[in-house]
């Protein structure tokens, strides 16, 4: 998994708290045009990496590196960029700094005008806490993105939102293992409930009752729970938590600009914005989305129907998702005045 570093020194993160020799991971897919107004960036989501973010592009896709210059830059926390287990001391496993969605866009507008002189975005776009990202750098940095494009995700974590990450940490931390954060050893029950909780509600409730686990090639639940727990057991527990914490505090409007007011931070942004939802995700409900898009000045929200839930995002998942996602792509970065 070939991918370049971009070193950042010393952060003063929104907290106050100070990341030393800061990094950034990224990948770029395709060129920069003469202009500098082709280029795409695509954030990580929760658990990915740039890796997983290739199966939202392709030759054939609406983002297509034949004509986009693609940069997908991953997120602090997420084990290649500058995480818990790869921190030097004092930052390192349970010192980990906190870490917002405000800081990771801060640091990445730096990465783009330092390596490419990029001096606006073409589109930012992405699933779950990536599309959260897109939202942040609409709002932080709006003459700086022409269009946006969050896909189950939010402006602003919900309260219920805020409480199911609440219980995947507590199971994870219940482990005695842990050691807040200082593991010796690799905190296996804990890691193992995290990944049974998460499991829960990454799908939704019609498709377990549909057995939609056999599309994905498991016999029964089971199958899919011992799938989770072992995709879980190859992740550093603490890198899990350090970016939990940034999604538990994902709000575009904690700033000095916005102070708080929400609403003001939707009207700030300036990006042609297609918020695409799906009707089953139980992380990132429509509702909150349109209660979000009354406040975006050139926004809009459609509704993707599926019992996939948060994960008809996941590539290869539902291809006809896929397919309503590039034709939003294909309808924003169209437009001539983009």
């Amino acid at each position: 998994m070939g991918f370049d570093l971009f070193s950042l020194g010393d952060v003063a993160l929104q907290s106050g708290q100070i990341l030393p020799d800061a990094k950034l991971a990224y990948k770029t897919y395709g060129s920069l045009n003469a202009d500098r107004n082709n280029a795409v960036l695509l954030p990580t989501f929760y658990t990915g990496t740039h890796k997983r973010n290739e199966g939202f592009f392709g030759t054939h896709r609406a983002i297509n590196p034949e004509k986009h210059f693609i940069v997908s830059i991953n997120m602090f926390g997420n084990g290649l960029s500058s995480s818990p287990s790869n921190a030097a001391p004092p930052a390192d496993r349970g010192n980990f700094p906190a870490v917002t969605l405000y800081d990771n866009v801060q640091c990445q507008k730096t990465l783009l005008e330092s390596l490419f002189g990029i001096e606006k975005l073409l589109l930012v776009t992405g699933w779950s806490v990536a599309g959260c990202q897109a939202f942040q750098w609409a709002a932080q940095f709006p003459d700086y993105v022409s269009n946006i494009l969050p896909f189950c995700a939010s402006a602003r974590v919900s309260p219920h939102n805020w409480l199911f990450l609440e219980g995947v940490k507590t199971a994870l931390m219940a482990d005695p293992t842990f050691n807040d954060g200082f593991y010796e050893q690799v905190p296996e029950s804990g890691l193992k409930a995290f990944a049974t909780v998460y499991a829960g509600w990454a799908y939704s409730q019609s498709w377990y009752r549909d057995a939609g686990y056999q599309k994905l090639g498991f016999r029964d639940i089971n199958e899919l729970l011992l799938d989770w727990e072992q995709d879980h057991l190859t992740w550093d527990a603490n890198d899990l938590l350090a970016k939990l914490a940034t999604w538990q505090n994902a709000d575009i409007s904690q700033n000095d600009v916005h102070q708080g007011n929400l609403n003001v931070a939707l009207r700030s942004i300036c990006a042609k914005t297609i918020i695409i939802a799906c009707d089953n995700d139980l992380y990132f409900q429509p509702a909150d989305n349109e209660l979000e898009v009354q406040h975006i000045q050139n926004g809009e929200l459609r509704v993707y129907e599926s019992p996939w839930g948060h994960c008809v995002a996941s590539p290869n998942n539902d291809p006809q998702f896929h397919s309503f996602l590039d034709q939003a792509i294909t309808d924003l970065t169209a437009d001539p005045t983009s």
